[in-house]
This record gives C-alpha cells, sequence and structure tokens, in this order.
C-alpha cells in the first residue's frame, strides 16, 4: 500500500493530501529511509513522521484498504512520541 494513502486509511493524518505533502518534504522516514508519498509500505515497517514540534514513530501491524474509526488505531503500534523543547531563538541551555 502507498504511505500516504496508509496515513490517511490508518487516520495517523486525516486527509490524503496533507499526507502527501508531509512525505514529499521529507518529513517522513520508512525504516530510516526518507519516503515519498509513493513508498509502498508493508507489515513491520517503522514509520518516523515529524510533525512541527513533534516526532511520532510507528510499527504497521495490520495493513487494510480501508476501516472504521475504532478499528483504525489496530493499524500501527505507537513506538515513541517526542516533542522538542521551545526555546527562544538565541537563548543558551
Amino acid at each position: 500500500m502507498r504511505l500516504d494513502k496508509f496515513l490517511k486509511v490508518s487516520r495517523i493524518i486525516k486527509r490524503r493530501t496533507v499526507a502527501k505533502e508531509v512525505a514529499d518534504k521529507g518529513r517522513i522516514q520508512v525504516n530510516g529511509l526518507a519516503a515519498k508519498s509513493s513508498t509502498d509500505v508493508k507489515i513491520g515497517d517503522e514509520l518516523s513522521i515529524a510533525f512541527g514540534n513533534k516526532t511520532l514513530v510507528v510499527k504497521i501491524d495490520r495493513i487494510i484498504e480501508t476501516t472504521k474509526k475504532d478499528e483504525a488505531k489496530n493499524m500501527y503500534t505507537i513506538i515513541s512520541e517526542t516533542y522538542k523543547a521551545d526555546t527562544p531563538d538565541g537563548a543558551d541551555s
């Protein structure tokens, strides 16, 4: 299944056009490699998605063409969810 379609069906990203934009900007990695929206994903693949100040890492458990909202979260397992600290520009830590 295409990466952008998986993200939409699993509801990690609500719209396929948004998933395509995010992927084509290089903000998604599949198994550690930069991925485009057309990249094929399969069960066992690990996705790392950068949303602004949040990075979400998930493992694909199931691939289904269509799913209901409450079943969508069974398509993947969240491995980690990290947030970047908000620091003002020029501030030394």
